[in-house]
This record gives C-alpha cells, structure tokens and sequence, in this order.
C-alpha cells in the first residue's frame, strides 16, 4: 500500500546562514531511507499522468517503483532510457510545473519528490563508480551537434545510442554550456556535470572544444568533411540590457558574464585570479531563476546587502518557488513593483546608485502576467555600488549569420518545423534555447531528443 504522507520528505540542506557565505551544494540529498519513503508516496496511476508532464518523457513511476524495491541499477536504466543527464535535470529541473504538477498527489496534498527521486538514483550511480555503458554498434553514418549545452549533449547521447558517430563542437574550453556557465556551484555542482559528460564519452560521443562554428569552420564545411546531418544546439547566451542610462558604468554586470566569471572562471575561489568586482552593496535587476542565481552568488562574494528589483509583483515571477525561498532565507532582499529608471555613477564612473520608480499592476500583457506601469511621482534611489541585469538572453547570431539558406526571426531565434525541428536548410536542425529564446533545461533536452529522432528518420529515409 502506497504511503498516504500528505508531505514530501523533507529535503536535508545546508543551513541558510551557514551556505550564504559558501559555494557548496545547497540540497544534501536524499539518504537510500529518505528515498525509499518518498518512492512509497507514489500511486502508481494508471495513466502515469506525471510522464506527460516530463518534456523527455521519463517512465516516473516505473523508476520510483524499482527504488522502493531497492533496486536502483534498474531505476538508472529505466530513467537513462530517455534521459542523457538525470543528476543535472534531478537538480535544475522545475518539476513543480512539469512532472510534479501532474502528480495526482498534489491535487489535495503535496506531489511526490519526483526531482528529489531522480537526484537520489543518479547520485548513487555515481557513488557506485559504475562502468556499465555499452557502447552500440555503428551504424557507419555520422552526424555533427554544434553547442554541449543541455540540448546538444541529449542530441549526441541519443543518436550516439542509435549508433551514430557523433562530434559535439563546442566554443568554450570545457564542455556542458550554460550548465557549466551559467548555474552556481551551489545548485549544480561542476563535477556532476562532467561526470554526466563523461557517460556520453564512453558511449562514443567525441567532444572538441574551443571550436567556433561560424569562425573556424561553418556548417557548410561539415557536411564537406562527412556529417550527413547537424544539430544546432547554441543555447542564448546573449544578454538583454535594458537601454537606460548608465548600463555601461563600472560595477554593471549582465548576469551572464556575472555568472561565466563565477561559475566558468572560478572567481569565487582564492587561488583563481579572475577579474570581477566583489561588491558590498547589490541590486540585481529581473525575477528569474538567473536574478536568483546571480543574487545569492553576490551574497557568497561578500556582499553586505543583495536586492532584486523586479516591475511586478512576486506572484509574476519567473523563478522557481524554491529558488526564491532559497534566496529570501540566505538574506536576499525582494524590492518587487520597482522598476530602474536610470543608474547613476560618480565622476570616475563608477555605480553608486540606481533610480527606480514604482510599479502597479493593470489588466494581464501578452506574456498573460499583469501589464506593470509606473506611479508618477514614486522615484527614489537605491544606494548600491553594483548593478546586475538578469532579464533574459537572446541567441547568438553568429550560426545563422554565417550560414546560407537557415532563416531565423525577428528575435534571433532559428526557425524550424514545430515537429521535426527541421530548420530550413537541408539536413539541419535546431533547438533548445537557439530557437525558443531562454527556458529551461529539461525543455532543451526534450528538444535535443525530439531532434535526434528528426534526424534518424532523416538518414534513413534516404537508404530506402
């Protein structure tokens, strides 16, 4: 009989005054006890509704079921089945508006800890140093995926198990793109990115870095040297501004090269000499998960006070419920309904305020969240020394730029068939955040698979 706790098992953390000045993982992890209680919560439905919720269709409860069996060697095959990276997605995913809210749990008490489970299961695989990758038979035709973040590496992984030979190009010197970049220590840790990396390895994927696809070599030279398909998964790693006055003072930082400098570059750590400005007193600008990440990591640089700034109200924001409760207990500040107006520098240009106004709420926008609008009268400043601005990502141009006959938007995004993620030049195909602007992981690796099927029919296709 299923166990009718109305709660999750309580995930096991850091304490919030103890993490707030660290970079270690914030969430413990479950213990093979703690999992083995939250796997009885499941119904085992007979519609499975939480699969239809998971963009890579994960089998959630036949994986919950072989943990409260105790056979855990089964879970991670049943999960591995459709996902490349389990312990990334355990971890980043936003479950609690994708599997978890179709859990038929949580339509009274609280949905099962599908996250927490699929953490658990990827966590102790790794502790197990397992070596249990079987490399598939060639299949003697090669493809090409330009971009290692969540997108690419789930492409790879699933023609790589179709037999495919397949090359990953990717632009930095370390392969996992903006999971490398752009999430903290503290959420995801780097080892458990490459230890994911290196599965996808030992299934044959070959990665090359520090390779520019545009510059060093263009799309049209890798059906040259043989890839008979690409898949371009370039993430948008191109950081908005908001176009106010003083956005190009010292101090002011786009969330992205806030974050690279962190995460990439090691700057939170003493014996990385990466260039950054450790302030004391911090406004970041926007509500999502990046405001998020980059506040509390201002926090772990020293700061004295973090604030977000965000036009709407908290019920609007972006972000992960988790990841605002996370910031507020760590001692982030939230200055909703405030919108910047202007950020202002001294005479050797460097920040030491933002103006702001006031917001209020009317009838809901396009994006279906209420339209805000300034308050006349309602200026003030803020007295900071840094600014942050997390208000999303464009994609880079540079792909489509440099590639004849691939159309892309008005925003930058690459346009592609919805069912194939076929783009509009032969045997190319595109997802993830390259097309559909910045959202989230799970939603780029749904894509990276539906691509990889794309391309399989593709090539197959063309040997009848």
């Amino acid at each position: 009989m299923p166990d009718m706790s109305p709660k999750k098992t309580p995930m096991p953390e850091q304490d919030p005054n103890v993490r707030n000045k660290n970079f270690d993982e914030v969430s413990l992890g479950y213990t093979l006890e703690m999992a083995k209680a939250e796997a009885s919560r499941c119904l085992n439905c007979k519609n499975h509704p939480c699969v239809s919720g998971c963009p890579v269709n994960i089998q959630i409860p036949d994986f919950i079921a072989q943990i409260v069996k105790g056979d855990l060697d089964e879970a991670y095959r049943i999960i591995t089945k459709t996902s490349s990276l389990p312990a990334v997605c355990g971890r980043v995913c936003p479950q609690e508006s994708q599997c978890e809210s179709k859990c038929v749990r949580g339509i009274k008490t609280e949905s099962v800890g599908i996250g927490r489970l699929e953490r658990f299961v990827a966590d102790y695989h790794m502790s197990q140093n397992a070596d249990n990758v079987v490399k598939p038979e060639p299949n003697g035709h090669k493809a090409a995926v330009i971009g290692s973040g969540p997108s690419g590496l789930t492409c790879a992984g699933t023609l790589a198990k179709l037999g495919y030979e397949v090359t990953v190009f990717e632009a930095f010197h370390i392969a996992g793109g903006v999971l490398m970049y752009g999430i903290p220590e503290f959420r995801l840790p780097k080892a458990i990115v490459q230890r994911e990396i290196e599965e996808l390895k030992a299934l044959g994927v070959d990665i090359k870095t520090n390779m520019v696809i545009g510059k060093i070599l263009s799309i049209d030279e890798l059906f040259e040297d043989g890839y008979e398909a690409v898949y371009v998964g370039t993430g948008a790693g191109l950081p908005n501004f908001m176009g106010i006055e003083g956005e190009g003072l010292i101090g002011v930082y786009s969330a992205n090269e806030f974050l690279t400098r962190i995460n990439l570059m090691k700057a939170y750590k003493e014996e990385y000499d990466t260039p950054i400005n450790k302030p004391k007193r911090v406004a970041v600008v926007g509500g999502g998960n990046v405001a998020m990440d980059a506040a509390r990591s201002a926090l772990r640089l020293g700061a004295q006070s973090v604030s977000i700034v965000y036009r709407r109200s908290e019920e609007e924001m972006p972000a992960r419920k988790e990841e605002i409760m996370h910031a507020k207990a760590e001692g982030v500040e939230f200055r909703v309904l405030q919108n910047p107006i202007k950020i202002i520098g001294d005479d050797n240009g460097n920040v030491i305020g933002l103006e702001c106004v006031e917001m209020e709420l009317q009838e809901p926008d396009a994006s279906g969240r209420r339209r805000p609008i300034a308050k006349a009268g309602s200026n003030f400043i803020l007295d900071v020394d840094s600014v942050i601005i997390a208000i999303g990502n464009a994609p880079n141009p540079l792909i489509h730029r440099t590639t004849p006959g691939l159309e892309s938007n008005p925003k930058g995004c690459i346009v592609v068939d919805d069912e194939t993620l076929a783009t509009t030049k032969d045997a190319v195909y595109a997802g993830g955040d390259a097309v559909t602007g910045a959202a989230t992981v799970i939603k780029a690796m749904g894509a990276g698979r539906k691509a990889a099927k794309s391309i399989d029919n593709m090539i197959k296709s063309k040997q009848l």
